[in-house]
């Protein structure tokens, strides 16, 4: 039976997620472009939720300890994030610069629509190879989620994906009210330009923890 025990899990695994998950990451960039375009938002949103109670979940059942007590596979996994997050922001700058202006609209408007297969591919790479994902995810939820007692810690896991759902309902839904404003392709530029800048400061971030330690 639900009581105050139950609720308190819950409520903090809600704000715990929601307070890390309110950021622009790769992952809320990719969603936010696949909901401007129209494009099996659904989908990614599912995925989006989905990864994230499995991550939380894994962190909760031992994951964040295992990670620490290997530093080995964490610093590897950390310079495999770093290269990722590189190329990752280098492509969105080159795209930014120097992209067509027909070809930029017409990745905006979905001309040459994706499978959901593809769509979803791209997103599962982008979440399950960014170190970002699983410092929040795995280590930080994870780790805060293990304190509850008992089968609170499910509770917390429970919450915590209710949180990333509305996120990304929220994000998909302001996306689709902004498809007037990309309908110029200097609209795309500009996202492309924050996501660029943005993940070469997290590869530079990844980089500089891998060097402290």
């Amino acid at each position: 039976m639900w009581n105050a025990e139950i609720t308190s899990s819950w409520l903090a695994g809600f704000t715990v997620c929601l307070s890390l998950i309110v950021s622009i990451g790769a992952q809320n960039v990719y969603v936010l472009r696949q909901a401007v375009r129209g494009e099996h938002t659904r989908a990614c949103v599912a995925w989006c939720v989905g990864s994230d109670a499995l991550l939380i979940g894994a962190g909760v059942a031992g994951m964040a300890q295992l990670l620490s007590s290997r530093p080995d596979v964490a610093y590897w996994c950390g310079w495999g994030g770093v290269l990722f997050l590189l190329g990752y922001g280098l492509f969105a700058l080159h795209r930014m610069a120097f992209a067509q202006n027909a070809l930029v609209l017409a990745e905006g408007d979905a001309v040459a629509p994706r499978s959901v297969l593809a769509v979803l591919g791209a997103l599962a790479v982008i979440t399950l190879l960014n170190p970002h994902v699983y410092l929040d995810t795995v280590v930080l939820i994870g780790s805060i989620g293990a304190r509850q007692a008992g089968e609170l810690k499910w509770f917390f896991v429970v919450g915590a994906a209710c949180a990333s759902l509305v996120w990304f309902c929220l994000l998909s839904a302001a996306a689709q009210r902004l498809r007037p404003l990309f309908a110029k392709p200097v609209a795309w530029r500009v996202l492309d330009g924050i996501t660029g800048v943005m993940m070469l400061v997290l590869a530079w971030w990844v980089w500089q923890g891998l060097v402290v330690a």
